[in-house]
């Protein structure tokens, strides 16, 4: 591909995202649906972008620019984007209460085990230790004894399926959930994710195959010329569309803050140093948490224990960002609470503990982990994790009634069980064994650390392209398929864990084309 290709056509971001994907190589564009989004812009406000605009330097691109500040908010405020509110059915609210409070009692254990306050000004001499070298964080955060439990996704499962009497669903006698949640069958995720059951040049699947439009190159090679224009258009939209099939690898990182809509300033910087300078001064008891939680999983994990200084500095600041506390408005759940030192727990005198809302459970750290091959400045890493934290993963460890929730997840892949594996069904019901206790913990860590960071960046780069986590159960479902043949052979609980312990081979996008593709009116043969 020549660069004369970028006059060939000039781009417009007015037009469809993947229309000007494909004028960028210069073919003629093919009719298709205009996936363009309608923005409300009379409900934005109008000051902070007369603010943007007036630090914004004159430059060519200026309508893009706007045109990306009004992607952002129209895809993330859901005062604007016209999405159903969190549903607060009974049962759901008190099995979040009942969470809630489990959490709550492990947080005060803690402190009570620990003999520590939830905050302490750190002492002036490891203070003045630790100052001039952040990375070195690691070593002050280990002295201090660790915890002797993390609250678990197995905590979560089991209040999650403490069914209350009356709480039943025809379709899903034999399940683990028994909630009356609506959830897209096979037809519906196939309309979903139409355009990934059909693309058959997609990285990830034939890397070494010719190109999709220039033959003389593969379509890896392709592919990362493609993504290079994309990225130089620096629009949100249009590189959301080129994610449908697959980044390159050089360029995920880029094209990610992209789709999120995050452009790194010094702005950014001197947030991240304000933070910083909070764990500094200061020891949370959340600290000790995610300390053991970083021991327990990435610094035993052989592809991120490389990554443990960063990862310290990024989840500490984390649990002190009260910018977090954001995703509570479209949630069921509430943070927890505590009250000041010396004061009485009283409604005015009670504030976010952690400033984050948010307690680590054991594997939140695999969340920010992958991020870490992506980015070595621990900056960006962290408002890409925060950004995607607060979009997706929030929903993985919260009990609500959004198509995206937990309950709603676990319920897809038990109904997508059934009507897809019909035989391997009705055998784990004879034999008397869950698959979804299994399949739960990949759902809730997104498949961090199951996957090598390969496919599973594979798999998130399809969570943000469409925008929803509902490929995490279509994914569970494909996997358990394609180890049917096994399972069917097993008779026990133990020896259905012990089948599906390792699915580091596993690659992902052949699978969810396949899971996609098959005919639900039958058992498939992979």
């Amino acid at each position: 591909m020549s660069d004369n290709d970028d006059n060939v056509v000039s781009y417009q971001p007015g037009t469809s995202p993947r229309h000007s994907i494909e004028a960028l190589v210069g073919f003629n564009v093919v009719d298709g649906p205009d996936i363009w989004i309608e923005h409300q812009i009379h409900n934005l406000a109008k000051d902070p972008w007369k603010q943007e605009a007036i630090q914004k330097p004159p430059r060519a691109d200026l309508d893009r620019y706007f045109l990306n500040i009004i992607y952002v908010p129209s895809r993330s405020d859901k005062k604007i984007v016209a999405i159903p509110l969190i549903g607060r059915i009974s049962y759901l609210t008190k099995a979040q209460f009942r969470l809630y409070c489990k959490v709550l009692d492990i947080r005060n254990a803690c402190s009570f085990e620990l003999k520590m306050a939830f905050l302490l000004k750190k002492k002036k001499l490891v203070f003045i230790e630790i100052i001039d070298a952040f990375s070195g964080l690691k070593s002050s955060v280990s002295r201090v004894g660790v915890p002797g439990r993390v609250y678990s996704p197995k905590l979560f499962f089991k209040i999650l399926t403490n069914q209350l009497p009356g709480i039943s669903r025809e379709e899903n006698l034999w399940g683990c959930i028994q909630l009356p949640l609506k959830v897209r069958d096979i037809k519906g995720l196939v309309e979903l994710y139409g355009e990934l059951a059909t693309c058959c040049k997609h990285t990830g699947l034939q890397d070494n195959v010719p190109g999709e439009y220039k033959h003389n190159l593969t379509i890896a090679d392709e592919r990362l010329i493609l993504g290079q224009k994309v990225v130089e258009r620096n629009h949100g939209p249009l590189s959301k569309e080129f994610c449908k099939s697959g980044c390159p690898p050089g360029l995920r990182a880029v094209l990610w803050q992209q789709i999120l809509g995050l452009e790194i300033t010094d702005k950014h910087y001197k947030y991240f140093d304000e933070l910083r300078n909070s764990v500094l001064e200061h020891d949370l008891l959340v600290d000790k948490l995610i300390t053991k939680d970083i021991h327990l999983t990435a610094s035993n994990d052989d592809q991120y224990f490389v990554f443990e200084d960063i990862l310290y500095q990024v989840l500490l600041c984390f649990f002190r960002d009260i910018e977090v506390l954001r995703h509570f408005e479209h949630s069921s759940a509430s943070p927890p609470l505590a009250a000041p030192r010396g004061k009485e727990p009283q409604t005015d005198t009670l504030v976010a503990y952690p400033p984050a809302g948010v307690i680590p459970f054991h594997g939140f750290t695999m969340l920010a982990a992958p991020l870490s091959c992506l980015y070595e400045d621990p900056v960006p890493l962290y408002f890409t994790f925060r950004e995607i934290y607060c979009r997706y993963w929030y929903r993985l460890h919260t009990v609500s009634s959004h198509t995206q929730g937990a309950s709603a997840l676990a319920l897809q892949f038990e109904l997508l069980l059934q009507s897809n594996e019909t035989r391997l069904w009705q055998h784990c019901s004879v034999m008397g064994i869950q698959l979804l206790p299994i399949v739960f913990k990949w759902l809730v860590r997104a498949f961090s650390g199951y996957l090598i960071p390969d496919q599973l960046f594979h798999l998130w780069d399809v969570i943000l392209a469409w925008e929803s986590v509902e490929v995490l159960p279509v994914l569970a479902l494909a996997i358990v398929s394609f180890r049917r043949d096994n399972l069917m052979d097993v008779t026990s609980q133990q020896a259905a864990e012990v089948v599906l312990a390792d699915i580091t081979a596993i690659r992902v996008i052949p699978l969810l084309k396949l899971a996609l593709a098959a005919d639900k009116n039958r058992d498939r043969d992979y």
